[in-house]
């Protein structure tokens, strides 16, 4: 081939690349912390929030970090999960992003920025230990920007305790509730409470194939129909054992049902944290009666990731 005629044709091959979705590639999206907005704001010594997007997707990435490893138990029920460090009992840090299984990239940033934090330590009990959940958030979206290992770390960066931003922020930024044409933008919401010498905070991403059910029975996010009328169809501070924490995981994920309806879907992720800091030990609060509480304040966290 010619040399005139291979030069055009490798500009006309990556015009078509240009021409295709924006991505990280290509925009180059620089992490941004979400300032004002709802926040809940809670006392729960030992956990650290950081939140971080890009808003060219919008997407972004939620970390929650326990500067003294807590343990865990990790419930997976739906039929579409995206999780990595499934196997761990003890935790670090939990990254949710969004970006479907390319965001998993985000939790790497995590450990990446924690792994610079300890001073590039390779001792055993140094390593940082860290799972990463993620949603499928490009529904409402035609790029394809996602949380990357940047990102991640941003979110580390931005680590503080006691808030937590709700709604439409960090990894609930693109997140919906409602299947198909009747999805309505959700977010991420939390609740938190202190019973006795417990205090128990709950924090969710909703990105669910079915809708927000209220209180009362209505639905109140997703499955919109095309006239505007509604078509009607977790961190535990105590002291917990690995039986304890599985009980009270399958308790607390099972009761979300009330929530979102349908729930366990074929296309949902559906995961679960149980972490326990061991920091609080109170016999009159056996672990039926926490995951009562932890059930209720699910629901809140559910009802709590939306703007009105």
């Amino acid at each position: 081939m010619p040399r005139a005629l291979a030069r055009l044709g490798a500009r006309r091959s990556n015009l078509a690349v240009m021409a295709g979705p924006i991505t990280n590639d290509t925009a180059h999206p620089v992490p941004r912390i979400p300032q004002g907005g709802r926040v809940l704001e809670f006392d729960f010594p030992g956990l650290e929030v950081g939140v971080a997007e890009y808003a060219e997707g919008p997407t972004g990435c939620s970390v929650f970090h326990f500067p003294k490893v807590a343990s865990m138990h990790i419930d997976v029920r739906g039929g579409s999960p995206g999780i990595n460090g499934e196997y761990l009992t003890v935790i670090n840090a939990i990254c949710f992003a969004g970006g479907s299984l390319y965001g998993l990239e985000a939790s790497t940033g995590v450990a990446a920025e924690l792994f610079a934090k300890r001073g590039y330590s390779t001792k055993w009990m140094d390593i940082a230990l860290v799972s990463g959940a993620i949603i499928f958030d490009y529904g409402r979206r035609e790029n394809a920007i996602y949380p990357d290992k940047e990102l991640g770390r941003a979110a580390v960066r931005a680590l503080r305790p006691g808030a937590f931003p709700m709604g439409a922020v960090g990894a609930g930024c693109s997140a919906t509730a409602g299947p198909g044409e009747s999805a309505e933008l959700s977010g991420q919401g939390g609740a938190f409470r202190v019973v006795g010498k417990t205090r128990i905070a709950v924090f969710t991403v909703v990105n669910a194939y079915g809708a927000i059910v209220g209180r009362n029975g209505t639905v109140v996010r997703g499955n919109r129909a095309a006239d505007g009328r509604r078509q009607h169809a977790s961190e535990i501070d105590q002291r917990l054992d690995a039986l304890q924490l599985r009980s009270i995981a399958r308790q607390v994920h099972t009761s979300m049902a009330r929530a979102i309806q349908p729930f366990h879907s074929r296309w949902d992720g559906d995961i679960l944290y149980a972490c326990s800091t061991q920091a609080a030990l109170d016999p009159a609060l056996d672990e039926v009666s926490l995951g009562v509480v932890a059930s209720e304040l699910v629901w809140d966290a559910v009802l709590a990731c939306f703007d009105e």
